[in-house]
């Protein structure tokens, strides 16, 4: 395909022939994987317990193939949780913070979440360090004696941690990873993580409502030694007599979970174990590849992340030049009402632009066939 770059409303031209054949390119819930149909999942469980042998056997297979996939080793511990990934990630600072000092990072509107947690709820009085959206705060300032906590993967900035060296293998304090837009889209690594959460809504492209939580030998050791000041909510609990509650993560869930929902994880986490864990995160690295092919091209285009040491592979997050919110409300309406293209604004705390999730369930051909509608939907906008 070869395309024809539109920079202004002069430019405007006819609809594109091609679109997507799945426009599905919102950052949660996301798409759903090549192949994936209703039709296809396992009932078996529905209508019965999910404390029954077979609904206890769908749990604990479901947390065996995120085991699989993940390459977890045997020292972290797995949990389906309620709440998706802000019930798991609020579960954890609940249940393991005020044991130690606190330092938050915010470069976006989820960090900043925690940081009102942190101060609001909690009462902690942490160290704040922020960053601009499409930006990061200096990493090599974080005083590890602390607790610490961070987005691996800005969903609303698309702006991520390079990597996992700024996190010392001596540390004092536990390191907690929301993961949500990361996990199974890089090589995560789980040695520098005490808490990482995330939901089936991202990268596998699973339903909401449930989080995951993941706990290293540390975090074990905190929740074990460790009580809060604060009553705990009874699906915050993860801790008897003294001891984990080991069932939580041998798929004995806190609370009752939708077992439909567990089996569309578990129809997602097979297609992804035909892939393999390398196999997923190509997906992710050659559609945001893609994607910067169509941004490189458009001189009107560009990325809120300017450096690409720190630019997500998932939630790519774009600047359209001139765009205010209202400009880019009506370009996403645009390609909305064509078909071709859902759910691409960018978040809404987020400065005016366009959001692309370019995760593993995503086809690179419909990233390349979006180019020429996006210049169609900009001239058209920009015409009006």
């Amino acid at each position: 395909m070869t395309d024809t770059i539109v920079s202004d409303a002069t430019a405007a031209s006819s609809k594109p022939a091609t679109k997507p054949a799945r426009p599905y390119f919102s950052s949660g819930p996301c798409a759903k994987p090549p192949g994936w149909d209703a039709a296809k999942l396992a009932t078996d469980v529905l209508g019965r317990s999910h404390r029954s042998k077979l609904g206890k056997t769908r749990l604990q297979y479901c947390i065996n193939l995120m085991r699989e996939m993940l390459q977890l080793p045997d020292t972290h511990r797995i949990g389906i949780v309620p709440g998706s990934d802000t019930g798991a990630f609020e579960m954890a600072m609940w249940t393991m913070l005020g044991a130690r000092p606190v330092t938050t990072l915010a470069w976006e509107s989820f960090g900043e979440g925690w940081v009102t947690d942190a101060v609001k709820q909690l009462k902690l009085d942490p160290t704040v360090l922020r960053a601009d959206y499409g930006q990061i705060p200096d990493l090599s300032q974080v005083d590890w004696s602390n607790d610490v906590l961070f987005t691996w993967n800005g969903t609303t900035s698309g702006v991520r941690v390079p990597n996992g060296d700024w996190i010392p293998d001596d540390r004092e304090g536990l390191s907690f990873a929301d993961a949500t837009s990361a996990v199974f889209a890089y090589d995560l690594p789980w040695d520098k993580i005490d808490v990482a959460t995330f939901s089936w809504q991202k990268v596998l492209g699973g339903e909401g409502g449930h989080g995951v939580l993941i706990l290293g030998p540390r975090a074990v050791e905190r929740l074990e030694s460790y009580t809060p000041a604060w009553p705990l909510p009874k699906v915050f609990r993860l801790v008897s007599k003294g001891k984990l509650a080991e069932g939580v993560f041998k798929g004995e869930t806190i609370n009752t979970p939708s077992m439909l929902a567990v089996e569309d994880a578990i129809w997602s986490l097979e297609w992804a174990k035909s892939l393999g864990p390398k196999g997923l995160i190509a997906r992710s690295d050659d559609n945001a590849a893609a994607l910067q092919k169509l941004v490189a091209e458009r001189d009107w285009l560009g990325n809120l992340a300017a450096d690409e040491a720190i630019r997500s592979t998932t939630s790519v997050c774009l600047t359209v030049e001139g765009a205010d919110a209202d400009f880019i409300k009506k370009l996403a309406s645009l390609l909305e009402k064509e078909d071709a293209a859902y759910d691409v604004a960018g978040y809404r705390d987020a400065p005016a632009g366009l959001r692309i999730w370019c995760g593993a369930t995503v086809d690179t051909a419909d990233i390349e066939a979006l180019g020429l509608w996006l210049d169609w939907a900009y001239a058209t906008a920009k015409a009006a």
